[in-house]
């Protein structure tokens, strides 16, 4: 059975193939890719449908969760939400993304808290941590919100499009959960 989640607006489902278009077309955008840490810009043809496919293998691994975010109104997807589990250390980093024409709107931080109740309730994890380049404030904006801690900068972390970027990690430890 597929996890499925409901917030106030938003479902969280795992990606259909079906969603590959707008997959490429949303985080293929040149302001999402610029500031995620591992998605392309151009975003090339058929690889969105590749990553669907790989994330729902991953998914029935237990792995990796990636969901998509459909907003409920209108049922349009506008952005992902994952956990990638590591499951000898029992915990788990969480990414999202969010399509540009949503952006601000509290979505990633919706979907995010949902995820990592998730992660702490239903796979029994003990830590989920998260980051985010240090010029994309409002990605580390969502883990204060949720309630991560911040954990530490990193600078010259990640080399993305050529050029080293500083990294800001937060973290969340299953005893230190107010959502629970």
């Amino acid at each position: 059975m597929e996890p499925i989640f409901e917030t106030n607006r938003v479902i969280l489902r795992l990606f259909e193939p079906a969603d590959a278009k707008m997959v490429q077309k949303l985080a293929g955008h040149e302001e999402v890719a610029r500031t995620t840490l591992s998605i392309p810009h151009p975003y090339p043809d058929g690889a969105a449908e590749a990553w669907i496919e790989r994330t729902r293998q991953a998914a029935e691994n237990g792995e990796i969760y990636s969901f998509a975010m459909v907003k409920k109104e209108g049922k349009s997807l506008i952005g992902c939400v994952s956990l990638r589990v590591s499951k000898n250390d029992n915990q788990a980093e969480l990414a999202y993304w969010v399509g540009r024409p949503f952006w601000g709107q509290g979505f990633a931080t919706e979907a995010a808290q949902t995820i990592v109740q998730f992660g702490f309730d239903e796979l029994q994890l003990n830590r989920i941590f998260a980051a985010a380049m240090t010029k994309n404030p409002a990605s580390y904006k969502v883990m204060s919100k949720i309630g991560m801690k911040y954990e530490d900068t990193f600078p010259k972390h990640v080399l993305k499009s050529g050029i080293y970027e500083d990294i800001v990690f937060y973290e969340l430890v299953k005893t230190e959960n107010l959502l629970s």
